[in-house]
């Protein structure tokens, strides 16, 4: 039986936190959510997380050495990244990241849940094609 799949959101604010994943329910996604990085990092399980909801600042880890720390490990999921703080300098590192998406918050949900389904569609094709 395969694996559940679920959205992480990775945010240092309780209200975005909860904002993020009651959108994310209402939409049928499974969701997990964490405070902080290292959070995320301690229970990792890239065989069952399908996308990142990333804030671009955090205390501790940023989300840019999350994403570094990510791919030290060998993982990859496309990532959206969200923040407070919409300026070049994060906007520079979200494109670093190869970041799927980038919204200010607070998030435009109908935007957000748009992007996680375009970022995920070449990861459905692929498994639609291996299905055949």
């Amino acid at each position: 039986m395969p694996l559940a799949k679920y959205v992480v959101v990775v945010d240092d604010d309780p209200s975005a936190r909860r904002g993020l994943a009651r959108l994310l329910r209402t939409a049928g996604w499974e969701v997990r959510v964490y405070a902080f990085a290292n959070e995320f990092l301690d229970t990792l399980d890239s065989e069952k997380c399908e996308c990142l909801v990333l804030d671009a600042r955090m205390p501790g880890l940023s989300g840019e050495a999350l994403h570094e720390e990510l791919v030290a490990r060998g993982v990859h999921f496309p990532i959206i990244v969200v923040t407070a703080d919409d300026d070049p300098e994060t906007r520079l590192k979200a494109r670093r990241m190869g970041a799927a998406g980038f919204f200010r918050k607070p998030v435009d949900g109908t935007a957000l849940l748009d992007a996680i389904t375009w970022a995920l569609k070449p990861a459905t094709a692929a498994e639609n094609q291996e299905n055949t």
